[in-house]
């Protein structure tokens, strides 16, 4: 089997109104860089047209096209995860199919690749986000590196190239839950970062609401660090050792003053504090738990309907679809 150097990972659900824009530019992209090169395409269980027009593509370029067919929504990390087990590329690209990052600079990652990087990641030149987006992006992008020591500049752009060796490592882990970019930077022995453009969505929706972004950042802080239960144990400790100290003061204030009714709200106002941190603490040690729940139970990440894609048969006179 001839080696193929490049790899394009795309995810695709609900993107029936962009897919074949995203078709138009992509391929011929990809054939202007001269290299052999595959593109897989994984339908996470759209509810829209997305595999239909996949089937179609599959069938007008099945020499260099793979589709993956979900039975149910898994989410955009699965799905790029079963891409990668199907993927047989050197070099392995992931790329949304909105249309937010060019095709066009898929060359851009490849020859830093050729550079020597063995993981390549990539910074929005100008983001057309809103702009609570780009603050909240900001800020958790400062605390998951003081957190993780994970250093990327824009976590929120899926557009990256991985090396074979590292896709390899990411897909020996059996994770229930994790994000791609920050474990293949945890395995990344030369890693490196890019700008690339970036340009609004050409049509549908974004998947990633207010509610997901946090997920994910959860994801994030809790598979690669034990550093919130730490600090929430040394958070513990000071308000347990203020209590302690307030407590004393209370008493020789009522030895010295007698029974004060004033003091009452400030009281009440101490301990709806300390419930406070207490259901946060809750909160954040069942996500370590909720995590440990999931990984035991060995539960499929997701399931496959289809794939299609070409095989040649043993005597190298046929070719059939794989279904």
């Amino acid at each position: 089997m001839n080696t193929i150097e490049l790899s394009v990972i795309i995810p695709v659900y609900n993107e029936e109104q962009g897919l074949q824009t995203l078709f138009d530019r992509l391929y011929p992209a990809l054939d202007k860089l001269g290299v052999s090169y595959e593109i897989v395409f994984i339908n996470d269980g759209s509810r829209d047209k997305s595999a239909a027009i996949l089937r179609a593509q599959f069938q007008l370029r099945p020499d260099v096209t793979k589709v993956i067919l979900f039975n149910g929504n898994f989410g955009q990390h699965m799905a790029i995860m079963a891409g990668f087990e199907q993927s047989r590329g050197e070099c392995i690209v992931t790329l949304d199919a909105d249309l937010q990052n060019p095709p066009e600079d898929t060359g851009l990652l490849l020859a830093k690749m050729k550079e020597g990087y063995d993981y390549v990641g990539s910074i929005r030149r100008q983001r057309n986000d809103s702009w609570w987006r780009h603050i909240a992006s900001r800020a958790m992008n400062n605390l998951r590196e003081r957190i993780t020591r994970i250093k990327m500049t824009d976590q929120g752009c899926m557009f990256r190239a991985y090396d074979r060796q590292i896709i390899n490592a990411i897909n020996s882990c059996r994770e229930v839950s994790t994000f791609i970019p920050a474990l293949a930077y945890s395995f990344a022995r030369n890693p490196t970062e890019i700008i690339v453009g970036h340009d609004e969505r050409m049509a549908g929706e974004s998947k990633y609401s207010l509610y997901s972004l946090i997920r994910l950042n959860f994801d994030l802080m809790t598979s690669f660090s034990l550093v919130p239960l730490q600090m929430f144990s040394m958070v513990g400790m000071l308000t347990s050792l203020i209590s302690a100290f307030f407590f004393v003061f209370l008493a020789v204030r009522r030895l010295i003053i007698g029974p004060e009714a004033e003091g009452l709200f400030t009281l009440f106002a101490l301990v709806f504090f300390m419930i406070g941190i207490t259901l946060f603490g809750i909160g954040l040690l069942g996500e370590y738990v909720g995590r440990i729940y999931q990984q035991v139970r060995h539960r499929p990440r997701y399931l496959v309907e289809a794939i299609l894609e070409k095989q040649v048969m043993n005597n190298g006179q046929g070719i059939i679809d794989n279904e």
